[in-house]
């Protein structure tokens, strides 16, 4: 048993660190570029993911606030990542209800106007019911 988690403990910390690498942001990368930190870890397996671990990306506490409570990044053209998040999108989706509840008063009167279209075809002209 010792045996196999001196194998396997190795090889889930290279592969995690590995894709924890490729998976971070630019800007959460410090020291190296993100390349170079990549080249590491793929190269250098029982060091580069213990060297990435402990200094290849941001974790834990930012200036003695923890990761969850920092503000949340925003892309560089200044618009907010999500969707709830942005004005312009959620007076869109408004407007877009309106439409939408526009377009459906429509159909609703148009099934409406075809049903008494049908009533009309099926009763006799002389208005007795047979």
């Amino acid at each position: 048993m010792l045996r196999i988690l001196t194998v396997v403990l190795p090889l889930a910390l290279w592969v995690w660190a590995f894709i924890d690498c490729l998976t971070a942001p630019e800007d959460e990368v410090k020291h190296l570029p993100k390349v170079v930190w990549v080249i590491i870890v793929l190269l250098f397996p029982p060091l580069g993911p213990i060297a990435w671990l402990v200094a290849g990306k941001r974790r834990g506490f930012v200036q003695g606030r923890t990761a969850d409570q920092v503000a949340p990044a925003r892309p560089r053209d200044g618009r907010p990542l999500a969707p709830d998040d942005d004005p312009e999108f959620l007076a869109s989706l408004k407007k877009d209800d309106k439409q939408h509840e526009d377009m459906l008063k429509q159909w609703e009167a148009d099934l409406r106007r075809r049903e008494e279209e049908l009533r009309g075809r099926d009763e006799p002209e002389d208005g007795r019911k047979s």
